[in-house]
């Protein structure tokens, strides 16, 4: 069976992260479905042959059947704010977000597909002291499914960045696929993601500008392409307070570099997390970006925020993916994200088992 002949289907498919990265892998992304419409808009603009639908996955009872012809993976991610081990105040049973893999399971029973690949934080394993988790595994092998799962590190699959993230692999034929981890030998840098990038100020707001140099490392290469200049060249406008805490803090470190009495609206700074005001090392992969306008994740070099194309790039993907809606949407959608080179990564060893 050729590549071409696997078909997929993308749940909670976001911006389109998980299928760039399939279709890298040499698979025929055909339907995929997004609440948001803002990252609808943007999987669509970067997707052209796939059908989008821009529904609630509630209210979808089921997707053509048609496709048995061909080997199907359907795959995807549901919301993880629920299961982050940094979230607290809806961390438990209560948080709707917490059940949507539910939908992700009554759809794959309805389709039948040959294979799935469910993804998520790691903090999902450790719900609930691992409870949580076990009743995912068993629903997935009740209705039918062989499953393995392994936690992969985005900065061992030429991602710039340190995000670890839970991939369950399940098929129907009774294969177990064990994805083993793979080490790079060299961590691609912050500097390597950034360097030829277009030198940008505080509320940049221009969002397609020429490169500042030549691409100087092969990741920048990857990104780039052909381009001469790049989109998303767009920076949250931050106040002057903001911008005074920047200004103590070192590539590295965060807030606790800045003076108390520039905190001062914070009633208990015992409360902060470490992930907050944190400059990025360029010479170390990046923290995880998240939500990275509201921990005001701090350019290694400049006293601002990220772009969302620098943002892009810490994420992988490609420099001529376009992101739509405004700033903040964009921002999410970066956020959330997959990486590609990462899905692409789980891909390529089921495309090779089938």
């Amino acid at each position: 069976m050729s590549k071409k002949g696997i078909i997929g289907i993308d749940l909670f498919s976001g911006a389109g992260g998980m299928s760039l990265g399939a279709v890298m892998a040499g698979i025929t992304v055909k339907y995929a479905i997004e609440k948001d419409k803002y990252a609808s808009m943007t999987y669509k603009a970067n997707h052209h042959e796939t059908k989008v639908v821009n529904k609630d996955i509630c209210e979808i009872s089921t997707l053509p059947c048609n496709l048995k012809r061909n080997p199907i993976i359907l795959f995807g991610g549901a919301p993880c704010q629920g299961f982050s081990t940094s979230n607290r105040r809806t961390n438990n049973r209560d948080n709707t977000q917490n059940w949507l893999y539910k939908e992700f399971i009554r759809l794959l029973r309805n389709i039948q597909s040959d294979w799935f690949v469910f993804e998520n934080v790691t903090g999902i394993m450790e719900f609930e002291s691992g409870v949580f988790f076990d009743e995912i595994l068993s629903e997935f092998k009740l209705s039918g499914y062989e499953c393995s799962y392994t936690v992969l590190k985005a900065s061992d699959l030429g991602v710039p960045q340190k995000r670890n993230r839970l991939f369950i692999i399940g098929s129907k034929t009774g294969k177990k696929l064990s994805i083993k981890e793979h080490n790079e030998l060299s961590k691609l840098t912050v500097r390597d993601a950034f360097e030829d990038l277009p030198i940008l100020e505080n509320g940049a707001n221009i969002d397609k500008l020429p490169y500042a140099k030549d691409a100087d490392n092969s990741y920048a290469l990857l990104m780039r392409g052909h381009l001469t200049e790049c989109t998303g060249n767009l920076v949250s406008k931050n106040s002057d307070v903001i911008l005074r805490r920047y200004e103590y803090i070192k590539q590295g470190e965060n807030w606790t570099s800045i003076p108390k009495e520039l905190m001062d609206n914070y009633s208990d700074l015992t409360q902060c997390h470490t992930g907050i005001y944190h400059r990025l090392s360029e010479d170390e992969p990046s923290v995880v970006i998240g939500n990275y306008r509201k921990n005001m994740l701090i350019h290694p070099k400049s006293n601002r925020g990220l772009s969302v194309r620098e943002a892009a790039r810490l994420q992988s993907f490609p420099d001529n993916y376009v992101f739509k809606g405004s700033i903040g949407f964009q921002q999410q959608q970066v956020g959330n994200a997959v990486p590609p080179l990462m899905a692409k990564y789980v891909f390529e060893q089921i495309v090779n088992e089938i």
